[in-house]
This record gives C-alpha cells, sequence and structure tokens, in this order.
C-alpha cells in the first residue's frame, strides 16, 4: 500500500495519481494532513501505529510499502474549542502527526521527510547548495536592517529589485500559499522604515526573457515555459500569458540534478528566469510546488512518473 499524505482540497494531481495506482492495482490511502486531529483516531506505538479516519476506513502502519508527502497543511483545530485551548491542541496534534511521519522513515518517501522539511524552509540553503552545483543564482540578503539592506541595493540592483516573504502569509482555496512579489525601486525604499517587524528576502531585478517552472522526478525533468517578461511573478500574470514545453541545456539539467542528489530530493518543482543576459538562474525549489497545470495543458506525465518512481523504488526496497 501506498500512503499519500495531502490536504481535503486537493484534486486533479492526486486523481490521476490515484487513477495510475488503481490501474496497475496497487491499493492507496489517503491521509488528509489538515483533518488528522480529533476526527481522525490514532496509536502511536513504539514501532507502529494505526489510525482510522473521519471516513472509518482503517490502515495499520505494516501495510505502508511507500509514502508520497504530496502537500502538507496547518491542521484544523475545532469551531467549538476554547481559544485557550487552540495552541495547546495544534501543538500537540503538530507533534503527534510529527511522530507518525517519522515511524515510517525506513521506507521508501517522496521526498524523505527531513530532507524536505529541511530544504523547503531554508531558501538561503537552497541558494547556497544551487551555487554550489555550478547554478547561477542572484545576490540575495535575508534582512530587517534598513539600512543594509539600502546599502544592498545601491551596491547591487541598479535602480531596481525584487522584495519577497520568505514564509507563508495565507492559504487560497486552491491550496497554494501565496505571496507576490513586490518591486522595490529608488523611490520605494522609503517605505523600508517597518522592516524590523517582517524581515524579507531582497534581491536584484533580473531582465528576463520568461519563466520556467521545472518538475524534476529523479533525473527526470518536465519544463514548462511561460511567456512572462514584465511581471515579477509569473502566479499573478494577467491573460494572454499560457504554457509552453521547453528544454533545457543538457549543463543546466545536469546542475539540477547535482542540487537535488545534494539536498536528498527526489522530487521538486523548480523556478528559473533566463535572462535577456542569457543566463539561467535558480530561484527556489518547492518539493511541494504545483505541476496541475503542466500536466493538464502540455500533457506531461508528471503523477504517473511520480507514482512509478515510488513503485520502483519500493520494489528494490523489498
Amino acid at each position: 500500500m501506498i500512503l499519500c499524505i495531502t490536504h481535503s482540497q486537493d484534486f486533479y494531481n492526486i486523481d490521476i495519481f490515484f487513477e495510475y495506482l488503481a490501474s496497475k492495482n496497487i491499493p492507496y490511502f489517503r491521509l488528509n494532513s489538515d483533518r488528522l486531529n480529533h476526527l481522525q483516531k490514532i496509536n502511536i506505538y513504539e514501532n507502529s501505529f494505526e489510525l482510522t479516519d473521519e471516513y472509518g476506513n482503517t490502515f495499520h502502519s505494516e501495510e505502508i510499502k511507500g509514502v508520497w508527502h504530496r502537500k502538507a497543511w496547518r491542521i484544523n483545530a475545532p469551531e467549538e474549542l476554547d481559544q485557550e485551548y487552540e495552541k495547546i491542541f495544534l501543538n500537540e496534534y503538530g507533534s503527534l502527526r510529527y511522530n507518525l511521519m517519522t515511524s515510517l522513515e525506513h521506507i521508501p518517501w517522496i521526498n524523505p521527510y527531513e530532507n524536505e522539511k529541511k530544504a523547503d524552509g531554508n531558501k538561503l540553503f537552497q541558494l547556497k547548495v544551487a551555487e554550489r552545483n555550478n547554478l547561477t543564482i542572484p545576490k540575495t540578503i535575508f534582512s530587517n536592517d534598513e539600512e543594509k539592506i539600502t546599502t544592498f541595493f545601491h551596491q547591487y540592483c541598479q535602480g531596481k529589485a525584487i522584495a519577497k516573504l520568505h514564509g507563508v502569509t495565507a492559504k487560497t482555496m486552491s491550496g497554494e500559499n501565496m505571496i507576490s512579489t513586490t518591486i522595490i525601486e529608488e523611490e520605494s525604499l522609503e517605505n523600508l522604515s517597518d522592516i524590523a517587524y517582517c524581515p524579507m528576502i531582497f534581491q536584484p531585478y533580473i531582465e528576463k526573457e520568461y519563466e520556467l517552472r521545472i518538475v524534476y522526478i529523479d533525473g527526470d525533468f518536465f519544463t514548462g515555459k511561460i511567456n512572462n517578461s514584465e511581471n515579477a511573478d509569473w502566479r499573478v500574470a494577467h491573460e494572454g500569458y499560457f504554457w509552453s514545453a521547453y528544454e533545457l541545456p543538457e549543463s543546466v539539467k545536469a546542475n539540477l540534478t547535482s542540487m537535488m542528489n545534494e539536498m536528498g530530493l527526489y522530487m521538486g518543482a523548480i523556478d528559473m528566469i533566463k535572462g535577456r543576459d542569457g543566463e539561467y538562474y535558480f530561484l527556489e525549489v518547492n518539493p511541494q510546488g504545483e505541476w496541475g497545470m503542466l500536466q493538464k495543458e502540455l500533457g506531461f506525465p508528471i503523477a504517473e512518473r511520480i507514482a512509478d518512481n515510488l513503485i520502483n523504488r519500493i520494489n528494490f526496497h523489498e
């Protein structure tokens, strides 16, 4: 059985994945991370656990042969819970979820939980590893210091920078944790006075030909190009933008593969920019990033390849 850890609003990507497993007669279990709470019965022992979900479906950890950590959401607290107990509720269920996940670390995962947690939560770590593997990265500062940010702007940004939050501000209905990238120009610097209350990542604005969303699956690449050369972030692009299939240079593929291997990740959604200077700039990798638009619009068999990779590693593991 393959365990898929996702969330209650997930669809399309997950449906294709399950349909493919069903076509191969491989059993699976869907565990909604946001509903891993009072709605489920969970018993964790020294070497195993048993879980009954909100629909009455039960499985035992010994049945699980592999895990796809598709996407994790914040655990939901019950509306009727007194606010003073909510923090305790979330802390304890968060601890229970962590214990449950790590009890399965001896079997194949996409991606190994601790590796993913380290990479996903540290953009500067990603940039460091990318540069070490011969990828071009933008100059970067993560700071709450108005003076140092201003110095960085004048030294590296040639009058135009981007600023973005490292973490999460809001969750959209589609499941994406979204924050649009902000463009900073000379006249914007006077608005940095409150940066001490909200540190941000700053980078020079890259004049680009287009943006790339690259889905990496253990050495295989599914790359989509969006014809966005104007907006700072394709996720807030207007109508008229579209995806097309793209073939990365072999040297970039080799460097990305080397980077992902060093991070210990089997898959991830990688964002890059093709600059007008001809360079390919690595921005970030999101181990749980979105790729449904590439499967839907370009016909890439991404869900199927994720399943194949996990099945092959399960067979090798056994």
